[in-house]
């Protein structure tokens, strides 16, 4: 069985729900985000995943994305990795887009990064990081994150620049699974919410 990797973002938060860019800010769940979560958790132990029983399980250690994983049932598996947290934006932590180009017209993110934060190459880098150790034995593994972070462990997983992480978006609470194709790369499905409609 060639390793796929499935992708859980955290539950909806205060600073998500305003669009602001949540980097290392730990910003808890809101009520919504923790009933996502279980529903979440619902959906992973329904067919075709069954509870995932031999799945591999790491998550960011921002408390959103481990609250996550600890309301959908997987807390007790999970190894907290930091490699999985999300984007340090610097100077733009906490700030919505709209902010941001008020005071940088024509700002985006996948093309200028952010100053005083990661890079676009450290984020490529992370997002390595976890793709190898995605392919690094034959199980599947389970990560929770957040959506930058996800979305360029997406674009790498399919050998590309992360900028292509902007095509790719992520809501709240989705489930998304990267896998294999005629034995390349490929996505599965991407930004699943069905769960959350109970």
């Amino acid at each position: 069985m060639a390793a796929r990797i499935l992708l859980a973002r955290h539950g909806q938060t205060a600073w998500s729900l305003a669009g602001k860019h949540t980097g290392r800010t730990d910003v808890p769940l809101l009520d919504e985000g923790r009933a996502g979560a279980k529903l979440l958790g619902e959906r992973l132990r329904r067919a075709p995943y069954d509870g995932l029983p031999d799945v591999e399980v790491r998550t960011s250690p921002l408390v959103r994305a481990a609250e996550t994983c600890e309301i959908a049932g997987f807390g007790g598996r999970a190894e907290r990795w930091d490699t999985l947290m999300e984007w340090d934006y610097g100077a733009y932590e906490g700030m919505a887009p709209a902010e941001i180009q008020a005071v940088n017209p024509g700002w985006f993110i996948w093309r200028d990064g952010v100053p005083d934060g990661e890079t676009l190459a450290e984020v490529s880098a992370r997002a390595d990081e976890v793709v190898a150790w995605a392919r690094s034995a034959d199980r599947d593994v389970l990560v929770f994150a957040h959506g930058h972070i996800l979305r360029s462990i997406g674009a790498r997983w399919l050998g590309l620049p992360i900028d292509f992480a902007a095509r790719i978006r992520l809501n709240p609470t989705s489930l998304s699974v990267l896998g294999w194709a005629y034995g390349a790369p490929a996505i599965e499905s991407w930004n699943e919410t069905g769960h959350l409609e109970g």
